[in-house]
């Protein structure tokens, strides 16, 4: 008998910042998937002291983590669950684009980090895509 330790896959796709009026804060989405299951602990940038995970469309309360169950995607999206990144270190314009660092815990216990980059957008690359089409 052989023992291997299978990895769980997790999937991030579509990570896209939108800014707010003011300019001072941004909300951050993406699409979350994990094989095994997994929960989102932290998140952090270079570009803004604080990241909150909130959710809904109007809590203004933070919450610790995201638990993603096994094969089902959780969606960060405008009106759901978002990252909200706090005091701007510098303004933000269309293009730009934001590293930021999610921070996942399997349920064995084991911390993986990963980055990705964020492009400042008005909408989801989907909703891009699906205007692209329309006659």
């Amino acid at each position: 008998m052989i023992a291997t330790d299978a990895l769980a896959i997790l999937v991030i796709s579509e990570p896209w910042v939108r800014l707010s009026p003011n300019s001072r804060s941004a909300e951050a989405y993406v699409q979350l998937r994990s094989t095994e299951g997994a929960t989102l602990v932290a998140v952090r940038s270079d570009a803004t002291a604080k990241i909150d995970i909130r959710r809904g469309a109007t809590s203004r309360d933070s919450i610790e983590e995201i638990k993603l169950p096994p094969g089902e995607t959780v969606l960060l999206a405008p009106g759901a669950d978002r990252f909200v990144l706090l005091g701007l270190y510098h303004p933000l314009k269309l293009g730009d684009y934001v590293g930021i660092v999610l921070t996942f815990m399997s349920a064995d216990g084991d911390v993986r980090e990963i980055p990705l980059n964020a492009e400042v957008r008005l909408r989801s690359p989907t909703d891009d895509h699906l205007r692209g089409h329309r006659h």
